[in-house]
């Protein structure tokens, strides 16, 4: 299998590398909008690479994995379609609604594949939350509690192409709650601080957020995110029920201490980000994506679980600088309008 890679940044670095080592990978074609880092990455795993994108679909692969900033997400989603080529692509599809669903059409049209990296889906830990949700152990699911804490915010340069806090960091904990308790988010009431760097301010974003989410049985979760947790790095849910409650992203990395005289003590070597704390679960759903285009599994996340995802940010979004509470059917609706 020939697989070609668009965008070797750090993420794309770490699936090239993933993909390079797998023993159902023949070779790779790397390229990037900075050739000499497609070519240094290309030297180092001892494949190819490629001037640019064009060079990618005319000389030939099985698969194409995109990892390039998020605004290109979409066209070459829609270029590998036409092409017949099933596609892995970071989260998001695109930045906004109508976007996503442009090229979800496309790919539905084609007939092709399209799976998108919600590499959390393939974590051990919200795998063992899924499980014990479906499985009835904890009785009747009341109440969930999600965050994400980045122990550094990204380069100022890298804001205003994100999609901001709640599309670019929330939306992995907005799918994997839809995941673990197989529920529907019917409406959210969010709000967000920009009090941290002025470059936050200037992106028309927010450094911290927090949303109250109701699903479709009445449970409630709430979701909090910052770019600025000096402790460590920081990925939880708590999933508390009626018989029992069980938490996700606690061992002794996580980046908390308590203050109880008999509480743990704080972790030696916090999780410092998302490459390191996920890092088997990156290498899963790569190998998932290869059985995917091999036909012998299902997709395990196509283009329509990523929508929900971003109708929920979306719906955030809105509530957050319109002050009110916002379903996303509200937010699906409108775009399906202007998309139509």
């Amino acid at each position: 299998m020939r697989i070609g890679v668009i965008g070797t940044g750090r993420i794309g670095t770490v699936h090239a590398n993933t993909l390079s080592r797998h023993r159902d990978v023949g070779s790779l074609i790397l390229t990037d909008a900075d050739l000499s880092r497609a070519q240094d990455l290309a030297h180092r795993l001892g494949e190819t690479a490629a001037p640019g994108v064009d060079e990618i679909f005319r000389w030939g692969v099985d698969a194409v994995v995109i990892t390039t900033a998020t605004p290109a997400h979409a066209e070459l989603i829609g270029r590998a379609a036409r092409s017949g080529l099933p596609v892995f692509c970071e989260k998001p599809i695109a930045l906004d609604v109508p976007g996503t669903l442009q090229a979800i059409a496309e790919v539905e049209a084609a007939g092709t594949i399209l799976q998108m990296g919600f590499q959390r889906r393939f974590d051990a830990g919200y795998r063992g939350a899924r499980e014990a949700v479906r499985s009835g152990r904890l009785g009747r699911l009341h109440t969930v509690r999600a965050l994400t804490s980045d122990q550094a915010p990204p380069p100022a340069a890298y804001l205003p192409q994100s999609g901001g806090l709640y599309r670019d960091t929330l939306i992995h904990d907005f799918d994997v709650l839809r995941w673990v308790t197989g529920r529907e988010v019917v409406d959210v009431y969010a709000g967000g601080s920009d009090a941290g760097p002025p470059m936050f301010r200037a992106a028309d974003d927010v450094d911290t957020g927090a949303a109250l989410l109701t699903l479709d049985d009445g449970t409630l979760a709430t979701v909090t995110a910052t770019r600025l947790n000096g402790a460590g790095y920081d990925v939880r849910m708590e999933l508390a029920g009626e018989l029992d409650q069980i938490v996700v992203g606690l061992d002794d990395r996580t980046p908390i201490a308590s203050t109880e005289p008999t509480g743990p003590p704080a972790a030696d070597k916090p999780w410092t980000g998302f490459v390191e704390r996920f890092g088997p679960a990156y290498e899963a759903e790569l190998a998932a994506f290869v059985e995917v285009v091999r036909g012998e599994r299902a997709n395990p996340c196509d283009g329509r679980e990523a929508l929900r995802a971003l109708l929920i940010a979306e719906a955030c979004d809105v509530s957050r600088r319109e002050r009110r509470p916002v379903r996303p059917a509200e937010v699906e609706a409108a775009a399906s309008s202007v998309a139509g």
